[in-house]
């Protein structure tokens, strides 16, 4: 189950340390609100990186499906693997 975010009012930025080190434990994004609504978003540089990789992901898995939607040449995996393993060694 998915923790949902952290919701705290802009004024509470000014204390920085604390802020930093919620972010740095919590999972999750930390939304900061002005006047009752979203203003910005801030979390941990783990927590951007990962989703940020997510996203790529999804991304290529989109373009991969479209791709095979639109009628591309499929490649066997094993086939692949084989190759890739004779051509760089490993």
């Amino acid at each position: 189950m998915q923790t949902l975010p952290k919701i705290l009012p802009i004024n509470e930025l000014k204390n920085t340390a604390q802020i930093s080190q919620t972010c740095k434990e919590s999972q999750v994004p930390i939304i900061i609100t002005k006047n009752g609504y979203g203003e910005m978003v801030l979390m941990s540089l783990e927590l951007y990186e990962q989703t940020i990789a997510k996203m790529q992901a999804a991304l290529l898995i989109n373009e991969s499906l479209s791709d095979v939607e639109k009628g591309a040449n499929l490649i066997d995996g094993e086939k692949f693997f084989s190759s890739m393993r004779e051509k760089y060694g490993k």
